[in-house]
């Protein structure tokens, strides 16, 4: 369902579709019901059977990414909320370069999605990677913005909305490569936060680091 919002949310944004964007916002009050639901069930899991070793950290990487699910949930609220209020037909093309990065992050999300419901170390890993693109096609935007709105100070308003919405987006690509690191997390049963680069292709080959 996330998934879905957050494509209506890109679709309401570019489109400037006032009808789609209150549907998504009126949908985050369901994606917030879901996480509660899940999470209560994962603790009567803990509670009742409590699992051990790999089936613990099956419930945890469940609950860790529930809760990465419910953000970007909010995300894809508040990006319908700030069209719905701040964007008009005359701001459409401060919106095409966001919809590119929306879509990558879309695309972004399924494959991690897809990626836990199979625990795919191999696509984790791409995936986690993938996260840089993103971050470099975010710098470009922001630098085609700030551009504009130099060239035209009548647009700082909603070059600064554009701005927020454009971080917004960023961020799921940061919350892609979280869910990532609950894959490593329960296939590897190692912590994999905090850590990137060379370090860790070298955790996940299992070699030590440090070598």
């Amino acid at each position: 369902m996330v998934e879905q919002q957050l494509s209506d949310a890109i679709t309401a944004m570019h489109n400037q579709d006032s009808e789609l964007a209150k549907r998504v916002v009126e949908g985050d009050h369901q994606v917030n019901m879901m996480e509660v639901a899940i999470d209560e069930a994962c603790v009567r899991i803990i509670a009742k059977r409590q699992p051990t070793a790999s089936d613990l950290r099956l419930v945890m990487a469940i609950i860790k990414t529930i809760a990465e699910l419910e953000r970007i949930g909010d995300v894809a609220d508040k990006i319908c909320r700030t069209a719905l209020e701040k964007f008009s037909q005359q701001h459409q093309p401060l919106l095409v370069s966001l919809e590119s990065l929306g879509r990558h992050t879309v695309q972004m999300l399924h494959d991690v999605l897809d990626a836990f419901a199979r625990m795919d170390l191999d696509e984790a890993v791409r995936i986690y990677r993938e996260d840089k693109k993103v971050d470099q096609e975010y710098e470009g935007i922001v630098r085609q913005l700030m551009t504009y709105m130099m060239e035209d100070s009548r647009t700082i308003p909603s070059v600064l909305t554009a701005l927020f919405c454009a971080r917004s987006i960023e961020r799921i690509g940061d919350r892609c490569q979280n869910i990532c690191e609950y894959i490593f997390y329960f296939v590897k049963g190692q912590d994999f936060r905090h850590v990137g680069g060379d370090e860790l292709d070298k955790l996940l080959a299992g070699k030590d680091p440090k070598e």
